[in-house]
């Protein structure tokens, strides 16, 4: 997810959310994770090789991002972006530790293009489509795997369908793109984004 807000960088008006949940949301039969367990598990991703490759890219684009860029919150969605604010992980829809990564890593996606693409603006629908396109191919939210527990079964070219799928449900959050200009601004933007995998090589 990411939010547009009055901070730096995305030209969005205050406290208008433009983005969804970056990973599925809490099952009634999981349990909550407390907030001291939350935050040391944000600790914990820290370490994460995919977290702190994307730690040292931003830094060295001369991001200014740590410390206070991740926040353990109580909210609404799995996690979200806000430029000017940084990444919040809600603790009250984590129950693994590997949610908190795919968050953060979600995330961090989301705050390396706010800081390194020109000019992007959360309010234009192909901007905010192309950072979720990267976002949710980039951070592995689509793996097989991860595709099965959801209940996807589907096995020939799944995880562009993903991608596809969870940046339409992104999208369908952000007030400045209805649902046929959500579709239209995935697909025009799909070719370069898709294959655009900075700052890895490719995509991991």
């Amino acid at each position: 997810m990411a939010e547009g807000n009055g901070g730096s960088g995305s030209g969005a008006a205050a406290g208008v959310r433009v983005g969804a949940e970056s990973s599925e949301p809490k099952r009634a039969s999981l349990r909550a994770m407390p907030h001291e367990e939350c935050v040391e598990g944000i600790r914990s991703a820290l370490k994460n090789p995919t977290v702190r490759f994307l730690r040292e890219r931003m830094e060295k684009a001369g991001c200014q991002v740590w410390p206070r860029l991740i926040q353990a919150a109580t909210c609404s969605s799995a996690g979200g972006y806000a430029s000017g604010h940084g990444i919040k992980v809600c603790c009250n829809h984590m129950a693994f530790q590997d949610q908190i990564t795919q968050v953060l890593i979600h995330e961090l996606i989301h705050a390396y293009d706010d800081c390194v693409a020109k000019n992007l603006d959360w309010k234009n629908c192909a901007h905010h489509a192309c950072s979720e396109i990267r976002a949710n191919h980039l951070s592995g939210d689509c793996h097989y795997k991860r595709e099965l527990l959801r209940g996807f079964m589907k096995i020939r070219g799944h995880e562009q369908d993903c991608v596809k799928r969870r940046a339409q449900m992104s999208l369908k959050n952000n007030p400045y793109c209805s649902e046929t200009a959500a579709k239209d601004a995935i697909e025009a933007v799909w070719d370069i984004c898709y294959n655009d995998t900075r700052p890895f090589d490719r995509a991991p």
